[in-house]
């Protein structure tokens, strides 16, 4: 127990040991028994068949239910189905800013931003009080190192707040430089096109004006008018 308790703890743990149950041999099992449950349960989809009664090699190689809390761990970390912002209440931190769904006195929503910009100075602040605290008495430090911690936690609180503008954002730059791309290739497309077209529409209007003195030639049926075109135009 407790060398299993140390390698999830451990920087690189060692892979889980039902990794040798995942062979060649046991995969195509495994897919054999889901092809035909799906089959006869009428399943398109055979990932989402879940066969019961499997030997002991096999069952690892199924992958487990979803857990039923929405909560589950991974080397010691914790994670959930729905993946949401805590809030500072469920870790103990005080809330330094009020609720942003809340409105001032003025009725308007709080601003972000401004919020912002008082963590910041707060935290100058504090820590200017920090240092003159640690030069005349470091024992009543502790307090105001908490005061510190608390600035930054409600401050990076609030910047996590806005990584779904961010992504969204993000995404739509991401559109908007494919949607470009797309644009100039079509237009870079459009232009091969006009000048393939001047250039036929030059060449049909040429008047090719015979200048092959047929007595010289062995054979008038050897005569090509389309190369003599191509000739005139090389010249």
């Amino acid at each position: 127990m407790d060398e299993e308790q140390q390698q999830v703890a451990s920087t690189w743990p060692l892979p889980p040991p039902f990794w040798k149950d995942f062979t060649s041999d046991n995969v195509s099992r495994i897919e054999e028994l889901r092809k035909e449950t799906a089959d006869r349960l009428g399943v398109q989809d055979t990932w989402k068949v879940r066969l019961d009664g499997l030997p002991r090699e096999l069952r690892n190689l199924q992958p487990p239910p979803e857990p039923e809390d929405g909560e589950w761990r991974v080397f010691g970390d914790r994670y959930r189905l729905k993946d949401e912002l805590p809030q500072l209440e469920d870790g103990e931190i005080r809330r330094l800013f009020p609720d942003l769904d809340e409105r001032d006195q003025d009725g308007k929503h709080f601003d972000r931003v401004t919020i912002l910009k008082r963590l910041a100075k707060s935290l100058l602040l504090n820590f200017l009080e920090l240092t003159g605290l640690l030069a005349t008495s470091p024992e009543a430090a502790e307090d105001k190192i908490t005061d510190i911690r608390d600035l930054f936690i409600n401050f990076h609180h609030l910047i996590n707040e806005y990584r779904p503008h961010q992504a969204r954002e993000s995404l739509i730059t991401m559109m908007q430089s494919q949607l470009d791309r797309t644009r100039a290739e079509t237009n870079a497309i459009r232009d091969a096109k006009d000048k393939a077209e001047r250039v036929l529409e030059g060449l049909g209007s040429l008047t090719i004006e015979n200048q092959v003195n047929y007595k010289t030639l062995e054979n008038e049926e050897s005569y090509d008018p389309d190369i003599e075109a191509w000739t005139m135009l090389l010249e």
